[in-house]
C-alpha cells in the first residue's frame, strides 16, 4: 500500500470530520484509532487518518504520540503529511499545535509549514490571520468558551507564536487569491528569513483549492478539514467523487450519548427530548455514587427495545466550572471514563448502533470499546460521517464534535443508521 495522503488527528471527532471530507472529494479513506499493529487489514485505500487523543494532553506526550503516527504512515508511503487540528485552533498557550508542528517539521526536515484552521462551509474563515466564527471573531463567538482549552485571542498568529519555539509568519488572502503559484512564492520567502510556520488566509472554498494545490507538492501541512479538502483536490481533481460503500444492515438497538456542553449539543437534545426517552445525568452522583450508573443502564435496559435513548450529562460551562472546584482539575476526565463505562454498559445490552456528541466523549467511548479502525460512509451532517467499526463485531458510529451539526442531528444520524423506530 503506498498511501497519497498521510494524516495525523489530535482527537477522534476531528479525525472522523477529516475523514469525511477525503472520501467526498475522492480519496478511498479509511480512519484508524492510534498507530494500527499489525495484521489490520486495510485494504486498497488511498489516505488514512491516524487518530490520536492529543489536543489536551502534556505537549510532550501530544509530540511523542504524534511521531510515532508519522513513523508508521512514513513507513506506508504516504506521500504528503497533513497535521489535523480543530477549526477552532483549539489549544493554550503551551500547546499542542505548535509543538507538534515543529516536531514533525523537524522529522520531515520541512522548511517551512502551511497552517490554517479555516473551513468556510462550516463557518470558519482566516482573515488577515485572525480566526472568525461566522461574521465574529473568535473571541466574540460562543466557541470560546471550550471547556478544556477557552480560546480568547482570534489572532492565530499570536496564538501559533506563543506556543512555537520558531518564528511564525502570515500567508494573507491578497496572496492566497492570486492562486498556488503565489502561495509557494510566499511560503518560500518567509523561509528564506527563518519562519518556520505560517497561518494563511481562507475565507472561501477556492482559497482551500489553492492553498491545497501548493501544499500538497510540501512535506507537511497542519489544518483544519478544510486544508483535507484543498489536498484532497490537489490529489484526485477536481470534481471526482468516491462512491458511498453500501455497507449491510447491522442489527441491535440504537442510543445516543451526549458528553458536550456545547449550544448546539444542548438543542440537540432538547430537539429530541419528548421523541425518545431521555437521561439527564446528575454529575454528582455520576462521580460519587457507584450505584448510579447501574440504575442508569437498568434505566435503559427498559426502553431500548421500543427505540433509541438518549443518556447525557450536557451542562452548562457554568455547570462545569462548579464541578471541576467540587470534584478538581481531573474531572473532566473522570466525565469522561464514566461515560465510556456507560457506552461499554450499553453495548453489553445489544447496542450496536452507537452516536456520541463531544470529542473528549467520543474518545473515551472508542477507547474503551476497543475499537481499532473505521471505513467512512456517508455524510450525516457537514464533518460528521458515518462510520462502521473494523475488525470485531460490526457496529454503526457517528462521532460529533459538540459544536458540529443542526438542531435534528440526532434524528438525522439515526436515520442514517437505518434505525425504524
Amino acid at each position: 500500500m503506498s498511501l497519497k495522503l498521510g494524516c495525523i488527528a489530535d482527537d477522534y471527532t476531528g479525525a472522523s470530520d477529516l475523514a469525511n471530507t477525503l472520501t467526498r472529494q475522492g480519496l478511498r479513506t479509511i480512519q484508524t484509532i492510534g498507530v494500527p499493529e499489525a495484521g489490520l487489514a486495510l485494504g486498497e485505500v488511498d489516505a488514512v487518518v491516524v487518530a490520536l487523543k492529543t489536543r489536551s494532553v502534556p505537549a510532550a506526550d501530544a509530540v511523542a504520540r504524534s511521531l510515532g503516527a508519522l513513523a508508521w504512515l512514513r513507513g506506508e508511503g504516504a506521500g504528503h503529511i497533513m497535521f489535523k487540528v480543530c477549526s477552532t485552533f483549539d489549544s493554550t498557550d503551551a500547546g499542542n499545535i505548535g509543538p507538534v508542528t515543529e516536531a514533525l517539521a523537524a522529522a520531515l526536515d520541512a522548511s517551512v509549514v502551511p497552517v490554517t484552521p479555516a473551513f468556510p462551509e462550516t463557518g470558519r474563515t482566516v482573515f488577515q490571520g485572525h480566526l472568525f466564527v461566522g461574521s465574529r471573531p473568535l473571541h466574540e463567538s460562543p466557541l470560546k468558551d471550550h471547556p478544556l482549552n477557552p480560546m480568547r485571542d482570534s489572532d492565530l498568529v499570536r496564538v501559533l507564536a506563543r506556543q512555537s519555539a520558531q518564528a511564525v509568519g502570515l500567508v494573507a488572502l491578497d496572496c492566497v487569491e492570486r492562486g498556488a503559484a503565489a502561495i509557494t512564492a510566499r511560503l518560500a520567502a518567509l523561509g528564506d528569513i527563518g519562519v518556520r510556520s505560517a497561518i494563511v488566509d481562507a475565507v472561501a472554498e477556492r482559497n482551500l483549492v489553492s492553498l491545497g494545490e501548493a501544499a500538497f507538492a510540501m512535506r507537511l501541512s497542519t489544518g483544519a478539514s478544510g486544508l483535507g479538502l484543498g489536498l484532497a483536490r490537489a490529489a484526485v481533481g477536481a470534481g471526482q467523487a468516491a462512491a458511498v460503500p453500501a455497507w449491510p444492515d447491522v442489527d441491535g438497538h440504537a442510543a445516543i450519548i451526549a458528553g458536550s456542553c456545547s449550544a448546539a449539543t444542548l438543542e440537540q437534545i432538547d430537539a429530541v427530548e419528548g421523541t425518545l426517552p431521555v437521561a439527564r445525568l446528575d454529575i454528582d452522583r455520576l462521580l460519587g455514587d457507584a450505584g448510579y450508573a447501574a440504575g442508569m443502564l437498568a434505566w435503559a435496559a427498559e426502553r431500548l427495545a421500543d427505540g433509541p435513548v438518549l443518556l447525557g450529562s450536557s451542562a452548562t460551562p457554568a455547570v462545569v466550572g462548579r464541578l471541576q472546584s467540587v470534584h478538581g482539575a481531573g474531572a473532566g476526565a473522570r466525565i469522561e471514563a464514566a461515560l465510556a463505562e456507560l457506552a461499554a454498559g450499553l453495548v453489553g445490552l445489544g447496542v450496536r448502533r452507537l452516536i456520541v456528541a463531544g470529542g473528549e466523549t467520543s474518545g473515551a467511548v472508542i477507547d474503551r470499546l476497543g475499537v481499532t479502525a473505521f471505513e467512512i460512509g456517508g455524510e450525516i451532517a457537514p464533518g460528521v460521517p458515518l462510520l462502521r467499526s473494523l475488525g470485531g463485531e460490526m457496529m454503526l458510529f457517528a462521532l460529533k464534535s459538540g459544536n458540529f451539526g443542526g438542531p435534528g442531528f440526532f434524528r438525522a444520524a439515526l436515520g442514517a443508521m437505518r434505525t425504524r423506530k
